[in-house]
């Protein structure tokens, strides 16, 4: 994704009969599909039969109205394009949902939420600007979090890694209105309390830990009718973890970080559900190639 543009949506559950989350018509459809997206149509140049989107988030309870609500707004939003073969409508990627996909996949799969070989580096970056620009302030401080950054207050920002600011700079039109500077923090800076005091630690933990409680158990998600299902489910609520996690030294994090489990119940779920998951999705997809 290209700066702080966030796609997936918080992921709400429904409590099944035994306690236990279950599929719902809460979850945000455009999440959904753009997991779909990332893991049945990304690199294969095709374009999907509208049917072929509503059967398949039926099994998560989407309805054929939100379903065809969600594939308009992604259109209009330049997310995805239409194709028409016959009377039939087919939905098909573009440049930009092929970024944002790609960036979604590399973290997900590649990068991860783990930041165990740190190597001290910060990225501090302040700004200033005019109160009346309230809208551009609002849009820095987005990319910004996109990007890891966490607020010390007083507008300056911090990131446990290097970043690139330019293009968040460029995009608007920020240049001369930001200093940014990368080095190691000195003594007596406390590091660990400095992550407190800028990131969200007890929130990003707890969505770990509804992520450990719906998936580390013997029967996760008891709720769905396959692991289809399950995988759209489990990869949209990681995502969602994935993009709020600035990716924070494990050094300097509580001894308990329940990112490390969770990472570790992704992968071993991603053997488990991914390989059913793909027949199914192969089984209910129609589509037309675009070259």
């Amino acid at each position: 994704m290209t700066g702080a543009e966030r796609v997936a949506e918080p992921v709400n559950a429904q409590e099944a009969s035994d306690g236990t989350a279950a599929p719902s018509t809460r979850l945000r459809p455009q999440s959904l599909m753009l997991t779909y997206l990332g893991n049945y149509v990304l690199g294969r140049d095709i374009a999907v039969f509208s049917g072929s989107f509503i059967d398949t988030f039926a099994r998560l309870d989407v309805g054929e109205h939100a379903v065809r609500s969600t594939l308009t707004r992604m259109v209009g939003r330049g997310l995805l394009m239409r194709h028409r073969s016959g009377r039939r409508m087919h939905f098909g990627l573009t440049p930009r949902s092929e970024e944002i996909l790609h960036d979604g996949e590399d973290r997900v799969w590649r990068r991860g939420v783990l930041n165990t070989d740190w190597d001290g580096r910060w990225t501090v970056l302040t700004f200033s600007m005019p109160e009346s620009w309230q809208r551009v302030r609002h849009d820095l401080r987005a990319r910004l979090t996109w990007a890891g950054f966490g607020s010390l207050g007083n507008g300056t920002w911090i990131a446990p890694s290097r970043v690139d600011v330019r293009p968040i700079a460029e995009a608007l039109g920020l240049n001369g209105h930001l200093k940014v500077f990368a080095g190691k923090a000195e003594q007596p800076t406390d590091i660990a309390a400095m992550l407190r005091e800028a990131f969200d630690l007890d929130g990003l933990a707890a969505g770990y830990r509804a992520f450990l409680d719906r998936w580390d158990r013997p029967d996760p998600l008891p709720g769905a009718p396959d692991d289809l299902a399950r995988y759209l489910w489990m990869t949209t609520e990681w995502l969602q973890l994935v993009r709020a996690d600035p990716g924070l030294p494990v050094g300097h994090l509580p001894a308990d970080w329940p990112a490390v489990r969770g990472q570790r119940v992704l992968m071993e779920l991603r053997d488990r559900y991914g390989p059913p998951a793909g027949r199914l999705a192969d089984e209910a997809i129609e589509f037309i190639r675009l070259r």
